[in-house]
This record gives structure tokens, C-alpha cells and sequence, in this order.
């Protein structure tokens, strides 16, 4: 499970990289002196960025139940294909979203309860013979959400004829059924609790809190920024599988592991999602508003007679443009050792100092969170 197999990424040693600058002073740093408004950036991610991600998820999760609802009443090798469809673009959008962990995503652990993998089989199955199982339990986590309907959908059986007919046998079925939609409605249910509050009294706590310290919203989601880089992007979809932190590959950790085709592309929107939020840009959209990039472009930031920001920039373009060019994660995980993807995990790293070290550097923030994998 991605919980277990994270305390080895905790003593993973094989990285790439500058060595840790984390500095055991907890005094708080100088702010810098600039007149670059904290505030503004904080209008941007809230209103251009996270409300509507989260919007959009919502929407795509309102399509899965849809989908999901045709399926209940037909089921069907037509009406599979069409919730399978409606999954993945709720996954895609889920990339979206999956770094906001503050506020009320953090209140409900929202990325634990949403994207655990790889799918605890044999408690699914468990609480589908149950028919009562709690899915607020944390014993639950990795048999809910995406990973588990990825299961359900995709590898409850060998081909689609025979996964309709698992939901075509008789109470047997009916109890695949519902456990399927209780699956949806809790995530439906964390999600409206999420964007309720977003779109209600946080917004405006988050923007007002625009001072610089360790509690301040611009310092603490930096942290959950690189944090969500780091442990769940870099090393969840691409350094765990390919076995960076473990004697041995992990294909089973693959995200979306029964339909490993597409491990790959979610990589990839991930990538997207943390540099189009690095550069402020507004979701669904080419507009470039206040972000990271102009904080540091204001504060003059350079490396090696360049602007960080560009740094920044290059390095994230250069590991999408090494993860474009391989075949599906599965399909590079039948090589041993899979050459071109621990490639593509090398540049996904070079980013890490980048954004961990001369970023928050520049900008005086303390890093709050703690790893042993050296940077």
C-alpha cells in the first residue's frame, strides 16, 4: 500500500541532487524586503486556480455519477465503457486538485481518502461481501476512491464481457453495485464539503492571512507545494514504481495500475498542474497571473546569471519532455532495470533543490515538513 511503501521512500538513498539545506533553527526567517504583495498572489491561486479546480472536479465527479447511475440500471459492456470514460476524466481533473491539501482538504485528509494506491484488494472485496463498511475509516483508505474503482472497472476480471458479468450475478452483483456507488457518493460527499468551504468562509481567512511566517498561507502552501512535488508526484508515480527507494521494481504501485496505459498521462497533468500553479496561471485558461515565478522575478532572484524562475521553468519542461517521449510507465516497467524511466526520474528530481532550496531561500521560508532522502 502507498502508506507502507512510502516509509521506504522515507529511507530511499538513491537521489540525485544538491544536499539538504534544512536548518534545525527554528527562528523564523527575515521577510524579504520588497514591494511585492503577498496578497495578490493569494487573490490568484484562491480565485483563478484552486476554487476553480476544484469546481471542475466537482463536475467531473457529477459525470461519474451520472455515468455510474446508467450503469446500475444497465449494466453493460456499453454503459461500462462509458463509466470507465467518465472515471478517467474525473482522474485527469483529480490532477488538478490533488496538491491543495490546506484548509479543508487537510481537515478530512481529502488525498488520502481520494487517491490511496495501489488498491487493497482483499479489503474491497471484504467490504463487498460485508455490505456495511465504513468508509470513513482510515482501515479503508486504500479500498475507496480512484484506486478502487480502477479495480472494480477495470481489473475486477479479464476482459469487459466478463466484468459485466461479475455485476450480472445475482446478489453477488447487486453488492458490487452498491459498493461501487458508495465508492462515488463518498467521494461526491468529501468534495462538496471541500469546495463549500472554499467558496465560503476560507477563501477569505486565506487571503487575509497574508503576512510572512511559518503560519502565514503563502508559507505554508509553498511547503504543501514542494511536499505534494516531492513525495507524491516525483516519487509516488514514477520513483516507487520504477523501485528509486527499494531493492526491486513496484509495477503493482503504478497509479491507475488496471489500466496502465494511461500512469503516464496522469503524470504528466500532474506536471502541468504544479507549473501552471508555479506561474500562476488561471485554471482552464492562458491567462498568467500573480505566481511564484513573478515573486521571485521581483525579488531579482538569479543562478548562474539566470533568473530562477526560468531555471525553474526549464527543468519542469525538460522532465515532460523525457516522460512525452517514453512508452507507457507499464510498459517501461518490463524493463529490468527500466532505463529511460529512472531517466525521467532523474530530471523530476533536478527540480526538487530548484523549488526546495533556492526557492524558498529566496523567499525566506522555512521548510515544515521533514524527509531523509537527501534532496
Amino acid at each position: 500500500m502507498m502508506k507502507k511503501i512510502f516509509l521506504l521512500f522515507v529511507f530511499g538513498s538513491i537521489i540525485l541532487g544538491c544536499s539538504s539545506s534544512d536548518s534545525s533553527d527554528d527562528t523564523p526567517p527575515t521577510p524579504p524586503t520588497t514591494s511585492f504583495q503577498r496578497s495578490e498572489l493569494l487573490i490568484n491561486w484562491a480565485d483563478n486556480i484552486i476554487i476553480p479546480s476544484y469546481e471542475a472536479f466537482q463536475t467531473s465527479l457529477s459525470s461519474l455519477q451520472t455515468a455510474f447511475d446508467n450503469f446500475n440500471t444497465t449494466a453493460d459492456e456499453a454503459n461500462l465503457i462509458a463509466l470507465r470514460n467518465a472515471w478517467r476524466d474525473a482522474y485527469f481533473a483529480w490532477q488538478r486538485v490533488s496538491m491543495f491539501e490546506i484548509g479543508p482538504a487537510e481537515n478530512v485528509d481529502y488525498r488520502l481518502n481520494i487517491n490511496i494506491y495501489p488498491a487493497d484488494v482483499t479489503q474491497i472485496q471484504q467490504n463487498i461481501t460485508s455490505g456495511n463498511a465504513d468508509l470513513s475509516l482510515p482501515s479503508n483508505r486504500d479500498a475507496k476512491g480512484f484506486p478502487a474503482l480502477d479495480y472494480l472497472i477495470n481489473g475486477l476480471a479479464a476482459d469487459d464481457t466478463a466484468i459485466v458479468a461479475r455485476f450480472n450475478d445475482g446478489a453477488a452483483g447487486i453488492n458490487l453495485l452498491n459498493y461501487t456507488g458508495s465508492l462515488i457518493a463518498d467521494m461526491v460527499t468529501l468534495t462538496n464539503g471541500v469546495l463549500q468551504e472554499w467558496t465560503g468562509n476560507f477563501r477569505d481567512s486565506f487571503v487575509a492571512n497574508d503576512g510572512s511566517s511559518a503560519t502565514a498561507s503563502v508559507d505554508r502552501y509553498v511547503n504543501d507545494y514542494i511536499l505534494y512535488y516531492e513525495r507524491f508526484l516525483r516519487a509516488g508515480k514514477v520513483g516507487i514504481p520504477a523501485g528509486v527507494f527499494s531493492a526491486s521494481l513496484n509495477p503493482q504501485n503504478l497509479e491507475a495500475f488496471y489500466k496502465g496505459d494511461i500512469s503516464n498521462q496522469l503524470c504528466l497533468e500532474a506536471l502541468d498542474a504544479v507549473q501552471d500553479f508555479f506561474n500562476g496561471i488561471s485554471f482552464n485558461s492562458t491567462t498568467n497571473g500573480i505566481g511564484l515565478d513573478d515573486y521571485l522575478n521581483t525579488l531579482g532572484v538569479e543562478s548562474g546569471g539566470q533568473q530562477l524562475s526560468s531555471l525553474i521553468n526549464n527543468q519542469y519542461n525538460t522532465a515532460r519532455n523525457m516522460i512525452n517521449g517514453l512508452d507507457s510507465f507499464q510498459e517501461e516497467l518490463q524493463n529490468s532495470p527500466p532505463v529511460q524511466l529512472l531517466l525521467a526520474y532523474d530530471e523530476l528530481q533536478r527540480i526538487v533543490p530548484l523549488i526546495k532550496v533556492d526557492m524558498l531561500s529566496a523567499l525566506n521560508i522555512n521548510v515544515d515538513f521533514q524527509d531523509a532522502d537527501g534532496d
